[in-house]
């Protein structure tokens, strides 16, 4: 197929927005510029602490894949799950601090701590946080064979028969476990939890009817949604989301203080030089904002979550402050 002039310019703006961000990076004042100017000489190695075919796994992929085409460099990237994404944050925390070991992460990074008891790295004393990727929703989903076409008849099945619900997770600790016992709380019902390896076994047990309703990040949940296969019944955020707009929130629905936003975003070892932490901060920033990712974050029902390292760390600790009280209550 013929490249056009229309498609030419496009991609001429994308790399030109991108070359900039290089350019900035590189002539950022401070700390031992030499250090960033030399980085990245070799591949950069970046931990995934969930399954592959997982949001956590799919969404900083594409940002690495046009990343790398910007620093010359590959980045590979090893899926480590387990223990609630802790085992892939490990790995991260326990590498030489020289830019070459990240972690791609999602909000379950602060769910992890009040989870498991004696982690083998502190979450904000370990990691320096580097850019948020962006953000979306999970949404609750149902089998059709149910029959229920709203939450309240959910709630209200489940109140009926004390016990007798269950639903699915990405595992323990993850965002979608968290959005359903922050929202089982809220509509104070019983159920029991089934914690998958990953969320692909668990979307198909739903669909199957194995298990009565699930939490799914709503960029897997779409297709199934739109072809019959689950039934949508809220969200997780505080507001609509814009591929869902018919879909109630859980606050709409009823319940109080049932809401929760899942983020993604990389991290460092809490050593590594600040120069490299804005340099790469400043060229992900520019993939970012590119036509290119803008369109697949758009596919993906990602939205922009724009924030300095310094921003995202505070943010961090503050997530991991209010985890800790919901999880506490819900959870424990």
């Amino acid at each position: 197929m013929p490249v056009t002039k229309r498609k030419v310019e496009t991609r001429s703006a994308h790399w030109s927005l991108v070359w900039l961000s290089l350019a900035a990076a590189a002539a950022m004042p401070g700390t031992g510029p030499a250090a960033a100017q030399d980085w990245p000489s070799k591949p950069i190695r970046a931990f995934i602490p969930f399954a592959a075919g997982s949001a956590t796994d799919i969404i900083p992929r594409a940002v690495f894949d046009q990343m790398s085409a910007v620093l010359g460099q590959p980045f590979v990237v090893e899926n480590r799950g387990g223990g609630g994404g802790s085992l892939g944050v490990r790995e991260v925390t326990r590498a030489e601090p020289d830019g070459y070991t990240i972690l791609a992460d999602s909000s379950a990074l602060t769910v992890a701590p009040w989870l498991i008891d004696n982690l083998p790295y502190d979450t904000t004393r370990d990691l320096s946080a580097v850019i948020p990727l962006g953000k979306n929703a999970n949404v609750l989903i149902v089998p059709p064979a149910r029959g229920w076409k709203t939450v309240q008849e959910l709630v209200a099945a489940a109140k009926a028969n004390p016990g007798s619900i269950n639903y699915g997770s990405a595992g323990i600790g993850t965002a979608t476990h968290v959005s359903a016992e922050r929202f089982r709380a809220a509509a104070n019902f019983q159920a029991t939890h089934v914690p998958y390896k990953g969320g692909a076994d668990a979307l198909t047990d739903l669909m199957t009817g194995r298990i009565d309703f699930y939490f799914c990040p709503i960029s897997t949940a779409l297709p199934m949604i739109r072809d019959g296969r689950a039934v949508a019944l809220a969200v997780s955020t505080p507001t609509r989301a814009p591929e869902l707009p018919d879909v109630p929130t859980t606050v709409e629905a009823g319940y109080a203080n049932s809401d929760y936003t899942v983020w993604y975003g990389v991290f460092m070892p809490a050593k590594t030089p600040r120069d490299i932490v804005h340099k790469f901060y400043e060229i992900a920033s520019g993939v970012l904002r590119s036509p290119v990712m803008q369109r697949r974050f758009a596919q993906l029902a990602v939205e922009p979550m724009p924030m300095t390292p310094e921003q995202f760390d505070t943010y961090v600790a503050e997530d991991l402050a209010a985890n800790g009280k919901l999880l506490k209550a819900a959870i424990k």
